[in-house]
Formats: structure tokens, C-alpha cells, sequence
């Protein structure tokens, strides 16, 4: 009776054990799950930080090469004065048309200057709305920059899509109503969608390649902008450039990340800005 009774105690012993085992194996697993999604959240966070890193390196070198184009052509100028001054002296013309010369050709690039410096001015506004208007969190994911006069709002693809599709997730709703608002204020500018890949291959039932999923991608974008959020479609002009636009090395995570990217370029009217620049002096 007694040996029952122990081989009893050690059978519930072990079987405890086992239900603790079990136990601990699930906590294990659980605990293991909430540390992988911590660690991916974390890694998504710093590749997007990285990216604004990034972006911001290149908007200073931008501004680096702008500065070295405008010393690049005060240099040019001056040297056109002085080889008129030099023409002038040895041709025997007049200081006065020489003068009047001058005048003319200071007259015409002051009125490009203030032209260009509107066109930036407007842009620049344009830009500070934008990026006041939207979060903290949307921008580690929005870039907005000005280059060369032209507004380009870079979004991330993981932001605006479903992953591997091109209809638009519901995250992306707030962040393209506050882009639509900006784009609706300023009714002068054009507006080109252009959607952009890494050179990883795609292939599904709707979708052949890249250049397929980045037309798309485009496409899917004018059309909320249009039909949910009112923006003019005459305005909207949707193209795709496939893999073959990228900014950073595909052999990378985040070189990757950052080519998955959809830009909005808004732009000034083309026949309007010309219209201001007017015609060119005559020689």
C-alpha cells in the first residue's frame, strides 16, 4: 500500500513538473513574439530615421551646388562686363551706349531674379504649409523639399500601399487629406504623382512587373486625390518609372526602403512662368 502511494506521489510529481514545463515554455513564447515585434518596430523606425538622415544630407548638398552655380554665374557676368569694357575700348563706342548696353542687360536679369525669387518664394511658402500641417509621425515617412523651384513630397510606399499591392491602406488617409488641402490652396501649380520601386522582381495575376506596380501605385494615388479628396484632375498627371529612378544603392535594406517611395512634384504652370519671364533683350 505504501509503494502505491509513493509511485502515486511520483507520477503527480512528475506530471506537475511537465504542466509547469509547459507552462513556462508558453510564457517563453509569448514573451519571445512581443520581443521579435518590438525589435521590428524598432528597426522600421531607425531605417525611417535613417532615410530623413539622409534626405537631409542631400537637400544640403542641393543647397551646397545652387550656391556654387550662383557664384558660377555672378564670375560669368562679370566677365561679359568686362569683355564688353574691353570691345568697347578698342572699337571706339560710345560710354553712353555702352551704358544703355549695360542698363538693358542688368534691367533684364533683375526681372528673371525677382521672377525666379517669386517662383521660390511661393515654393517656399508651399513647403512650410506642408510640413507644419502634418505630425511628428508622418514626417519620419513624408519628405518634403524644394529643388530647383519645383515642390517633390517623397512618401514612403509601407505608408501609403498595402504591402505588395498598390491600393491605398487606410493609414494613409489623414496624412494625403492634408496634402490635397495644400495642393487645393495653391490652384496655379501642376501636379505629377510618379511612382517608384527597388529592383526586386513582382509578379502577380494583376501585376507583371515594376513598371506595372508603379504606374499603378500612381495611378491609385491621383485618383483618391480626385475622387475623395476633390484636388482638379486636369491638374493630376500619373506616370511610373519602374526600378529605374532610384536614389540610394538597391543592395542595401534601407537603400531599398528608400527607393519604395511615391513622389508628388508640384510645379508651376509651365505657359504661365514663361509668361512672366517675358522675351529676352535683343543683342
Amino acid at each position: 500500500m505504501k509503494k502505491n502511494v509513493f509511485v502515486m506521489m511520483a507520477v503527480a510529481g512528475v506530471l506537475f513538473a511537465s504542466c509547469a514545463s509547459k507552462k513556462e515554455l508558453a510564457n517563453c513564447q509569448t514573451e519571445n513574439k512581443s520581443l521579435t515585434a518590438s525589435l521590428q518596430t524598432t528597426k522600421e523606425d531607425l531605417a525611417a530615421k535613417n532615410a530623413r538622415v539622409a534626405s537631409l544630407e542631400e537637400q544640403l548638398a542641393a543647397q551646397k551646388q545652387a550656391l556654387a552655380e550662383q557664384k558660377s554665374a555672378y564670375e560669368a557676368l562679370q566677365k561679359t562686363l568686362d569683355k564688353s569694357l574691353n570691345n568697347a575700348s578698342q572699337n571706339n563706342i560710345s560710354i553712353e551706349k555702352l551704358v544703355d548696353q549695360i542698363n538693358e542687360s542688368n534691367q533684364y536679369i533683375r526681372h528673371l531674379v525677382e521672377v525666379k525669387s517669386k517662383s521660390d518664394s511661393l515654393n517656399l511658402v508651399l513647403q512650410n504649409n506642408l510640413t507644419r500641417s502634418l505630425s511628428k509621425e508622418e514626417l519620419k515617412e513624408v519628405d518634403v523639399q524644394v529643388l530647383k523651384g519645383v515642390v517633390y513630397i517623397s512618401l514612403a510606399d509601407n505608408m501609403l500601399y498595402k504591402s505588395g499591392s498598390y491600393e491605398i491602406n487606410d493609414r494613409a488617409a489623414e496624412t494625403l487629406s492634408k496634402i490635397a488641402k495644400i495642393i487645393k490652396d495653391y490652384k496655379d501649380y501642376d501636379v505629377l504623382i510618379e511612382g517608384n520601386t527597388d529592383n526586386v522582381p513582382i509578379s502577380k495575376t494583376n501585376i507583371r512587373n515594376n513598371w506595372d506596380l508603379s504606374c499603378l501605385r500612381a495611378s491609385s494615388v491621383v485618383q483618391a486625390l480626385q475622387t475623395q479628396y476633390g484636388v482638379d484632375p486636369k491638374r493630376l498627371t500619373a506616370g511610373g518609372r519602374g526600378e529605374y529612378n532610384p536614389i540610394a544603392d538597391n543592395g542595401t535594406d534601407l537603400g531599398k526602403q528608400r527607393n519604395r517611395r511615391t513622389q508628388i512634384i508640384i510645379t508651376p504652370k509651365l505657359d504661365e512662368f514663361m509668361d512672366l519671364i517675358g522675351q529676352a533683350p535683343k543683342e
